[in-house]
């Protein structure tokens, strides 16, 4: 359906379900139903009385939405304001966030195609951000949204900053993301350290290594540590590695015990879950070494840029779009619509236990948080 097409009248829209929450928690994101289609959309009510200094940054990102055309960049379908509210009408990415899919499904990393299918999108989006003038800033796997039609969307845009001021391109920028704490593991060590040399696009490509590492370990590099050392690390070149058979036995000790902050004996890292995916016997391509070290260099000026980086030898086994080659790999999983159907049925008990409890139990905040 066309933008056009979807009404400015909230009597239009069915709430279902509550999703998500966004905007430090004054908005509450919902699965819902346009009535004149019967189709499913998402729904973002936020609060505007409890926005308060948040609403310029809601504008930003209105705006920026509206900017990038994009396949690959969640957009939005219509906003409108009624009472104190405004809502946002946004596609359906039905699977939630990578990170959501994480969490429930793999939680010791995905498969390495589907790694690479899923950066290969997200590096369209963001070699399309930098080409329009803007440093994301917070990319992450709660901002790569996907649905069991094979999509990948790049949210999270409302930390971007412009490069371009008075119609000429900046050397760097030096703002800091206000909402900077919430993604602290994943931002550039030149981001971290706030000098006089700033930042540029090169930044994103760090999140981008980063990110991948998420999507492979099933945890987050750097999450167990205090925002001061992390920020040491990272200044002083701690580099975060694919956990498998080539990395993992050089990280554990004679006698058994594994290096703090890696992994234990029993396969499972600080923060991560126990799964039938054993990182010891696990064995990443070298090519996915090689991306997340290209990504992660020290050194701004020595990482590729997003285009360079969609030929990259780790991506010439993307041969296929993304919607086929990732179709086995997201059949098996469950999307918000299949459970909304199933409860209306009143098939809540049976396949895979309690649907309803299967609900409450998918922590879906991650999934639409736009922070």
């Amino acid at each position: 359906m066309a933008k056009a097409d979807y009404e400015l009248d909230p009597k239009q829209y069915q709430l279902l379900k509550a999703v998500g929450q966004a905007y430090d928690g004054t908005a509450t994101v919902y699965l819902a139903k346009f009535l004149p289609s019967q189709s499913f959309v998402a729904v973002s009510r936020t609060n505007l009385d409890a926005v308060h200094e948040g609403f310029s940054v809601l504008q930003q990102e209105f705006y920026l939405m509206r900017l990038m055309q994009h396949e690959n960049i969640l957009a939005f379908h219509q906003a409108f304001i009624t009472d104190n509210e405004l809502w946002v009408v946004m596609p359906l990415m039905d699977l939630g966030s990578a990170r959501d899919i994480l969490d429930h499904t793999f939680p010791d990393g995905m498969p390495e195609m589907a790694i690479a299918h899923i950066i290969r999108d997200i590096l369209m989006a963001l070699d399309y951000i930098h080409r329009m003038g803007y440093v994301h800033r917070s990319l992450n796997a709660s901002h790569i949204l996907l649905s069991k039609a094979g999509k990948v969307a790049l949210a999270g845009l409302r930390t971007a900053v412009g490069m371009i001021k008075d119609g000429k391109w900046l050397r760097a920028v030096h703002d800091f993301p206000k909402q900077a704490v919430k993604t602290l593991p994943w931002l550039a060590p030149e981001v971290l350290e706030q000098n006089l040399l700033g930042y540029d696009t090169k930044s994103d490509i760090y999140s981008i290594g980063i990110t991948a590492c998420e999507l492979a370990n099933g945890c987050v590099p750097f999450c167990d540590m205090v925002p001061m050392k992390m920020l040491l690390e990272k200044i002083n070149g701690t580099t975060p590695k694919l956990l498998d058979s080539s990395t993992l036995l050089n990280d554990v000790h004679q006698d058994g015990s594994a290096v703090s902050g890696s992994i234990s004996n029993d396969g499972e890292a600080s923060g991560r879950k126990q799964s039938d995916q054993n990182p010891f016997t696990r064995l990443f391509s070298p090519q996915f070494h090689q991306f997340i070290e290209d990504c992660l260099r020290q050194e701004p000026a020595d990482r590729p840029s997003a285009s360079a980086l969609l030929n990259h030898p780790f991506l010439k086994q993307v041969k296929k779009r993304t919607s086929e080659a990732l179709a086995p790999f997201l059949q098996s999983l469950t999307s918000l619509t299949e459970m909304q159907a199933e409860e209306e049925q009143g098939a809540v008990e049976g396949q895979d236990g309690d649907l309803v409890e299967k609900f409450k139990c998918m922590d879906m905040g991650e999934s639409w948080v736009f922070d």
